[in-house]
C-alpha cells in the first residue's frame, strides 16, 4: 500500500500549504475520501472549510462545485433540471451542481428538508432521478458539507437518514496562535495559487479501490461490528449506530491502514475512527443531555469495556 500512502501524503502537503496547523483532521478528509465516502464539516465561520474543499478539489484534478444552503434553494438547484427549449421544442437537461468531483454543500442546514433530500440519492447511489430517468453522477463523487454547530436560527437540523450518508463527522476547530500568526504572513490575494494538483481522477479512483484491498482477519472485522453493537447497548444513547455505521467503520479504517502503507487492518485502526464515524450517528439520552456529555464522549465509553484481539503479523 505504499503507492495509497505516498498519494495520501502528497495531497496532505497540498492542503497543507493553505489550511494550517489542522494535520490530523486533514488526514481523516483524505482517509474519506480514499474510502469513497462524504464528510460533515461542522465548525464555526472562518475555520477554512471552504479552503479545505477548493484546495481538495485542485489537489486531485477534480471539478469543483458549491451549493449555498438557503430557505428558498430547491431541488432542482441541486441536481438540475429540464428546461424547454423552444428551438428544438422539447426539454433539455440542465445538470446541477452534483454533476462534480467534489461538492461543497456549504451551511447545509439552512437548506430545507426538502432540499437536503436531494442530496440523498446521490450521496448513496452516485446518480440522480429527475423527469422519470437516471444519471450517473461523475467518479470520483465526494460531497463536502458543512454547517455551524452554534447558529440555529433560521437552520433545519438534519434527520438521522441525512447524517447517516456522512462517513464521517469532523471539524477543525480555532487554529492555534502560531497556525493564525502564519496565516497573516501567508495571505494571498488567491491562496489556491500555491496548490499543486498531484493527483488524477483516474489515479484517485484507482486507490479507492485498493483501499478495499486491505486485507482484514475475522476477528478485526468481528471486533468492529462489536464496537458499533455496544453503542446499542448504552443505557446513556437512545439511538446507537446501524450498519451503515459499522461498515463505514471497516472503510474508514482500510484507508486509514492504507495510508500508513499497511495491507492489514488492525484494531487500533478502528479504533482511531470510531469518534468521527460514530459520533454523528448516535442520540444521546436525556441523561446524557442533561450532563453535558458529548456524543463522542459517550461512545468511547460505550465501546471500551469490547475486547480488542491480538492480531499476529
Amino acid at each position: 500500500m505504499k503507492d495509497v500512502q505516498a498519494a495520501g501524503d502528497a495531497v496532505l502537503a497540498e492542503l497543507e500549504k493553505v489550511v494550517f496547523g489542522k494535520s490530523s483532521t486533514l488526514r481523516l478528509m483524505i482517509a474519506a475520501l480514499f474510502s469513497g465516502g462524504h464528510v460533515l464539516l461542522e465548525d464555526v465561520p472562518g475555520t477554512a472549510k471552504t479552503l479545505a474543499a477548493k484546495a481538495l478539489s485542485k489537489a486531485v484534478g477534480g471539478r469543483f462545485q458549491r451549493v449555498q444552503g438557503t430557505p428558498d434553494l430547491l431541488p432542482g438547484d441541486v441536481t438540475g433540471s429540464s428546461i424547454f427549449d423552444p428551438r428544438d421544442q422539447a426539454f433539455v437537461f440542465h445538470p446541477g451542481p452534483v454533476f462534480a468531483n467534489v461538492l461543497l454543500a456549504d451551511e447545509i442546514n439552512r437548506a430545507t428538508p426538502r432540499a437536503q433530500a436531494a442530496l440523498l440519492e446521490c450521496m448513496a447511489e452516485q446518480q440522480v432521478s429527475v423527469d422519470g430517468q437516471t444519471r450517473v453522477l461523475p467518479a470520483p463523487f465526494f460531497v463536502l458539507a458543512t454547517q455551524n454547530p452554534v447558529e440555529h436560527e433560521g437552520t433545519f437540523p438534519l434527520p438521522e437518514a441525512q447524517l447517516d450518508r456522512f462517513l464521517m463527522r469532523l471539524s477543525f476547530g480555532y487554529p492555534s496562535l502560531d497556525a493564525e500568526a502564519k496565516m497573516l504572513v501567508e495571505d494571498r490575494e488567491d491562496p489556491l495559487s500555491v496548490v499543486d494538483e498531484v493527483l488524477t481522477l483516474e489515479g484517485l479512483v484507482t486507490l479507492q479501490r485498493r483501499v478495499r484491498e486491505v486485507h482484514a482477519a475475522d476477528e478485526v472485522r468481528a471486533y468492529a461490528v462489536r464496537l458499533v453493537a455496544a453503542t446499542r447497548k448504552s443505557d446513556e444513547l437512545l439511538l446507537g449506530g446501524g450498519p451503515r455505521a459499522t461498515k463505514g467503520l471497516y472503510r474508514s479504517g482500510q484507508a486509514w491502514a492504507a495510508l500508513a502503507g499497511r495491507d492489514w487492518l488492525s484494531p487500533d485502526d478502528l479504533k482511531r475512527m470510531l469518534p468521527a464515524v460514530l459520533g454523528h450517528r448516535v442520540i444521546l439520552g436525556p441523561d446524557a443531555r442533561l450532563a453535558g456529555r458529548d456524543a463522542e464522549a459517550v461512545v468511547e465509553k460505550a465501546v471500551r469495556l469490547v475486547p480488542a484481539p491480538t492480531v499476529r503479523r
